[in-house]
């Protein structure tokens, strides 16, 4: 009665079809699974899960081939008999679209992989330990994973499992025990107290340790971070004194040398401020010895005393009636001059006190057509431009004399890529906002005041005070002359043309006398001008 018939007690999905021709298994099966086969599945590996959806991921039925692979029924009576009593789930046959399947795969395997995460710790807010358990990761066999849900997508309640093999976390969260017991724990046991002095203390509460203290992998030499299977203490020095600043602040005093301000002519003294200021290196040490010595919380806090070095009184016997050293310059052009006046008006009355260095940019500050300064000639690359504040490199020469024959130490000065013949050879001065500036350091015990002004073409620095010293300038001859090279430039690049000039070596030697005529010191400088270029406009 059963031959030609499917097996007994098979099923498909759930379906019972035994005992069914073919062609009514496979009718069977379709209309009963005709809706199971759009419902999400579910794939499962180790702790991990995921979903596909059959339709969208290339998967569907081959029902002829699914009833065939259920065979026919078994000759042995013994089987048939068993038949009567068991049943037998037979997986389904898939039709794939390689694509859409392979694209549904690939996601899977990312979605079931996972990289281990190890353990982390750290001080919450109220000075206690906050562990982050550690994380095992997992990976798959996707070729493995493919041919289950190939196989079961349809036949196990929408559902996959598959294998996973387990990577275990190198850091785990059994390893912080021993991290809270000996470094949170005594770290956070007390406040650590500084005293400071006007009877000022700070402190370094428990809540404010997890600012000052964090766990780091502690990664071993020429390795890389994610090999590392233990855990350190990282200790923040600058955090520690942040927390204490905000408490001790007020026991500092900002170091201040006495000045002068002057208003319509009348000359004020600014009070010194004698300096105190905490060394905080030698206060906190390492901070992670104090914070573990839970026998000790108390320090104090260590100083540093810096006196005022011109004080009050220097400055209210400081007079600026003598002329220490002054130069002149003349013949400059239209902008240039509205350049050169607007810097001599900034200059003018800046005072420089014993032992500091003037800085001409880091004085005027920006240069530009907000500040007053409009477009005039410059020197680039050896030739004649354009720019915003151009010409005031005449004031820097100007500056530059003054504080030579004032004494003044040269600190910073570039000379003129060629010679400009208004200016004395090897001793003139260029600037250029943010490259190129003029500094002079004052290194005598008295204040000295800048004194600048325009008077029609020409510009007059003095520099005033107590006159300390003589000096005298001895130039150098003009030696190894070079030749000019031919340019061509642009027109409309601010084109200027040249009939060139021959460069040179010349030397100038300063020489500084004290007023009673006796020698100090004798320098000798070097300038190579190079040569001016021709240039032609086109």
């Amino acid at each position: 009665m059963s031959e030609g018939r499917v097996p007994r007690g098979t099923t498909v999905g759930g379906v019972a079809i035994g005992g069914m021709t073919e062609e009514q298994a496979e009718q069977r099966l379709r209309i009963d699974l005709g809706d199971e086969v759009r419902e999400p599945v579910i794939v499962n590996a180790g702790n991990m899960s995921s979903t596909i959806q059959p339709s969208q991921s290339g998967l569907q039925v081959d029902w002829g081939a699914t009833v065939d692979q259920a065979g026919r029924q078994p000759l042995n009576p013994i089987e048939r008999v068993r038949s009567l009593f068991e049943e037998r789930e037979v997986g389904i046959i898939s039709a794939v679209a390689d694509g859409p399947f392979n694209r549904a795969m690939d996601r899977l395997s990312r979605d079931l992989t996972r990289d281990p995460k190890n353990a982390a710790l750290a001080v919450n807010d109220l000075g206690k330990p906050d562990v982050t358990d550690d994380e095992p990761g997992q990976t798959i066999e996707a070729e493995e994973l493919r041919e289950k849900v190939l196989s079961e997508w349809l036949s196990t309640n929408h559902t996959v499992t598959g294998e996973a093999e387990v990577t275990e976390a190198k850091i785990t969260t059994e390893d912080t025990d021993e991290l809270i017991r000996d470094v949170i724990n005594p770290a956070a046991s007390a406040p650590i107290t500084f005293f400071g002095r006007d009877e000022v203390k700070g402190e370094i509460k428990p809540t404010d340790m997890g600012r000052i203290l964090t766990f780091v992998p502690d990664v071993p030499e020429n390795k890389k971070p994610e090999l590392a299977e233990s855990l350190k203490p990282s200790w923040n020095n600058e955090a520690a004194q942040q927390v204490l600043q905000e408490q001790l602040g007020s026991t500092e005093k900002e170091f201040r040398n006495a000045s002068f301000s002057q208003s319509g002519g009348s000359l004020s003294v600014i009070p010194h401020q004698d300096g105190v200021q905490i060394k905080w290196d030698e206060t906190l040490g390492d901070i992670s010895d104090k914070a573990l010595n839970t026998d000790k919380r108390n320090w104090q806090v260590v100083y540093e005393d810096k006196p005022a070095t011109f004080t009050t009184d220097d400055a209210e016997k400081a007079s600026f009636d003598e002329v220490m050293g002054e130069f002149t310059t003349g013949d400059f052009s239209g902008p240039s001059g509205v350049n050169i006046a607007r810097t001599a008006e900034m200059v003018n009355a800046a005072y420089v006190l014993p032992g500091e260095t003037f800085s001409l940019n880091g004085y005027t500050g920006p240069r530009g057509t907000a500040q007053g300064f409009v477009e005039s000639g410059i020197i680039i690359d050896g030739r004649a431009s354009e720019a915003v504040g151009g010409g005031i490199s005449q004031f820097a020469t100007t500056l530059y004399n003054a504080s030579y024959f004032a004494g003044m130490d040269d600190v910073a000065h570039t000379p003129h890529s060629y010679y400009i013949s208004r200016y004395p050879a090897g001793r003139e001065a260029t600037v250029y906002e943010g490259a190129i500036d003029l500094q002079f350091k004052n290194p005598f015990d008295v204040p000295v005041q800048i004194e600048s002004f325009v008077s029609g073409d020409s510009v007059t620095v003095k520099i005033k005070g107590k006159k300390q010293v003589e000096v005298e300038s001895i130039p150098g001859g003009r030696t190894n002359p070079t030749q000019p090279e031919k340019r061509t430039v642009d027109k409309d690049d601010h084109c200027s043309p040249s009939s060139g000039a021959p460069g040179f070596t010349t030397t100038d030697t300063r020489v500084i006398r004290d007023l009673n005529g006796q020698e100090l010191s004798r320098e000798t400088h070097t300038t190579v001008y190079d040569p001016q270029p021709i240039v032609t406009c086109e």
